[in-house]
């Protein structure tokens, strides 16, 4: 330091090892500049193509779970049962007599499907 307010900063010479650090760096960001800001406006694809993943995947395993309920459902569900237990229903509230019961339970017993 020399004289009062003045103040000297001592600068070490550029190796030539971090000058062709720094020239290197700058050559290999070069590339990734140019490409960064020419397509960069394509960002919202990234997104696009996961979005269109998990609908696909999840369109296609839900249909499979949907379509196996449904199935498996359909073996066990016998509308018959239900009908007649409608009708019981309706006969126990008093909403129709045992002779109109009986000629129902009839008809909807003769018109069954067979079960296996």
């Amino acid at each position: 330091m020399s004289g009062a307010g003045t103040l000297e900063l001592e600068v070490e010479p550029i190796s030539t090892i971090q000058r062709r650090t720094v020239f290197t760096s700058l050559a290999l960001m070069a590339p990734a500049a140019h490409f960064a800001f020419g397509f960069w406006w394509l960002w919202f694809l990234i997104p696009v193509f996961w979005i269109l993943v998990f609908v696909l995947v999840f369109g296609f395993f839900g249909r499979r779970w949907r379509r196996a309920a449904w199935e498996h459902r359909g073996m066990h569900h016998h509308p018959g049962r239900s009908a007649e237990s409608t009708l019981a229903e309706r006969f126990a509230q008093g909403d129709i007599d045992e002779k109109e019961y009986r000629a129902r339970l009839e008809v909807l017993r003769a018109n069954a499907p067979a079960r296996s």
